[in-house]
């Protein structure tokens, strides 16, 4: 999750912390997608990749916060699946780490396909929460740290069902390519981390409460779609290691929006070591304990407007798409009919 204040304390130690202050007022709604899409597609677009040609092959629909489903023909990769989407009090101002973990099964079924692939960017409730059930309902693979494969242990998932990568892996899944890079978790104000800690063994009980769940590292993964492309950049946090990402050139690049301004100039450095992707889009920003089924609705704690405008003046060459919840993209992420 984004960390967004400067008196949380460590819930791993059974503490309950108030991530919003006073800055925490009514959820301001989104554009809608309609307004959104049109605004994308005044944004200025960049020389077609050699990828444009492959976009037919490949499907894309956001799942909120970093979550996506990636369709590869008639196969489906998911990143951060997180869906279930219940209260924590963290929108409210009165977060309870002490909030009882759970899963809305019909729910889950209804966005995820059946996946191949689960990749976790690390371990916090807002990215994994719902990877258990789907792990064991599907025999899907998943890719993550070592506290995520024991917090799963942990939750009953077949141990060779998951795969533990560092960062640096480049995987090959037969037409489906998966780059893995080491990254770091975003931090708030006080230049701290949220829920930190790392496991090397399965907790000794399966995790009940968002506060079972540290961090466990963090992780971004670039997917690339048959030989041609596309290929995404998938972030699960706002902050990244510039020697990791160097050189990855992904055509779409979703990029998580910072809620401080503790990472120094984090846009520019983050696209200049993309290379300057083809289109940004950004995630992380919403209110992921609203249903999928409305709009989206701001974070009001992430700047989004002036996040845009940042990417718009370090790469005025790359089109923005903001993305919908309810909407279908393509390869090139522009809305398929």
């Amino acid at each position: 999750m984004s960390d967004t204040t400067d008196t949380q304390r460590d819930p791993m130690l059974g503490r309950r912390g108030l991530l919003r202050g006073a800055a925490l007022g009514a959820v301001a709604p989104l554009l809608p997608p309609a307004t959104a899409t049109a605004a994308a597609s005044t944004s200025p677009t960049a020389t077609p990749s050699a990828s444009a040609s492959a976009s037919a092959s490949a499907s894309l629909r956001w799942l909120g916060t970093s979550g996506w489903r990636i369709d590869v023909d008639d196969r489906t990769v998911l990143f951060d699946p997180y869906l279930t989407r219940f209260k924590t009090g963290l929108f409210e101002g009165a977060f309870r780490a002490d909030t009882e973990l759970s899963t809305d099964p019909e729910l889950v079924r209804e966005h995820i396909g059946a996946p191949e692939l689960v990749l976790v960017s690390h371990s916090h409730w807002d990215h994994i929460a719902d990877v258990p059930y789907i792990a064991k309902s599907t025999g899907a693979r998943v890719v993550g740290t070592e506290t995520t494969y024991h917090l799963l242990v942990a939750f009953g998932v077949d141990p060779g069902q998951i795969s533990v990568v560092k960062g640096g892996e480049v995987l090959d899944f037969g037409g489906i390519t998966v780059e893995v890079a080491a990254s770091l978790h975003s931090r708030n104000n006080k230049y701290s981390y949220f829920a930190p800690g790392t496991l090397t063994t399965p907790p000794p009980a399966p995790p009940r409460t968002i506060a079972d769940l540290p961090e466990g590292d963090t992780l971004a993964f670039q997917v690339t779609a048959g030989n041609g492309g596309p290929s995404m950049f998938l972030m699960g946090a706002s902050d990244f290691s510039e020697r990791a990402v160097q050189g990855l050139r992904p055509d779409l690049a979703m990029v998580a929006v910072p809620s401080s301004t503790a990472t120094h100039r984090y846009v520019s450095r983050l696209l200049r070591a993309l290379g300057g992707p083809d289109v940004v889009v950004p995630v992380h920003w919403d209110n992921f304990e609203e249903p999928l089924g409305m709009p989206p609705r701001r974070d009001p704690s992430m700047d989004l407007d002036g996040f845009l405008a940042q990417v718009h003046r370090e790469s005025p060459a790359s089109r923005i798409a903001v993305p919908d919840y309810r909407t279908v993209y393509g390869g090139d992420m522009r809305p398929r009919s």
